[in-house]
């Protein structure tokens, strides 16, 4: 069964890795794709229209229905502009996954302003951007008597919410995707707007070098390859669809076959004095506290806690 039979979805960073297993599982899925992409290089340099063309090639292969788009999505005109091409193409707009990003890995204390903003920028304002014309689409509609079962899907990372060394930049937007799911979530659900977002895990131009360093070896061909981009898209397919309308401001873990809810910050072992603090007090207190709580997830999300002694 096709479960997103005649949506209208928009897909960014769909020429390559997580987001081309997006757009071509959407297609499967019965949805319209508008395939975007910039063509740019790993660290956002340069432009190419041929990734998100040969993913539409690719999806027109087998039957389904696609249309390229090369606007930068950080650009607030672009992402304008790229939106209104879905509904200017197919009529309307049901979904839009963020997914577009770039890398540009620094230890902080080497990290140059440039390589700081020219990540945020694609990874949050990219976000946000398209997020701001798309739910500004559903609000007319809403306020004009339609009914919504709109879809906004973005991309965080373990890097973001667990947190991963010479990724500021790129940790720090992450971080900030998760949050601006969670916000949304809330502001746009009187729209008929459900908002989610996913922290993958895969295989990647982003990732390649990562794993090389952590000496992953490549699966057999008859093995389930669990770092294949195109584990992801399952998850995306399912959140775009009508029947997930009851889940929205949550983050999923997703690797090869495992899914998870990522749990957020949330308030852990808690001390009142009920009255102010003196500072000289405090060493011993935040001691205590800190010996209660868990220590911060690992990068696969799991907490290491310390094996008990006998």
């Amino acid at each position: 069964m096709q479960i997103c039979e005649g949506r209208v979805c928009v897909v960014t960073g769909a020429g390559r890795g997580i987001g081309r297993g997006h757009a071509i599982e959407l297609a499967r899925q019965g949805a319209r794709v508008v395939v975007n992409d910039l063509g740019a290089e790993v660290d956002g340099e340069g432009t190419s229209s041929g990734p998100a063309e040969e993913v539409v090639e690719e999806i027109h292969g087998f039957g389904g229905e696609a249309v390229a788009n090369g606007e930068d999505v950080s650009d607030f005109e672009g992402a304008h502009r790229l939106i209104n091409c879905a509904i200017d193409t197919f009529g309307g707009l049901d979904v839009l996954v963020n997914n577009a990003g770039i890398l540009r890995d620094r230890m902080l204390v080497n990290m140059s302003i440039e390589e700081w903003d020219a990540v945020v920028r694609v990874h949050l304002r990219g976000t946000f951007a398209p997020t701001r014309w798309a739910a500004g689409y559903w609000r007319d509609r809403s306020k004009a008597g339609e009914v919504n079962e709109a879809r906004i899907i973005n991309t965080s990372s373990s890097s973001g919410i667990y947190g991963n060394i010479g990724q500021t930049n790129y940790g720090a937007a992450k971080a900030g995707i998760a949050a601006f799911t969670i916000i949304a979530a809330k502001e746009l659900a009187r729209y008929g707007v459900t908002v989610n977002a996913l922290a993958p895990g895969a295989r990647t131009r982003m990732t390649e070098n990562l794993q090389r360093a952590r000496g992953m070896a490549s699966p057999e061909p008859e093995e389930f390859d669990a770092r294949s981009p195109d584990n992801v898209a399952p998850i995306v397919a399912w959140l775009a669809s009508v029947e997930s309308a009851g889940i929205t401001g949550r983050v999923f873990n997703v690797a090869g076959g495992r899914l998870s809810v990522a749990e957020g910050w949330h308030a852990g072992p808690i001390t009142d004095k009920g009255g102010r603090w003196y500072p000289a007090e405090l060493g011993p207190v935040v001691l205590d506290l800190v010996a209660q709580a868990p220590p911060n997830a690992a990068m696969n999300g799991l907490i290491p806690w310390p094996e008990e002694s006998d």
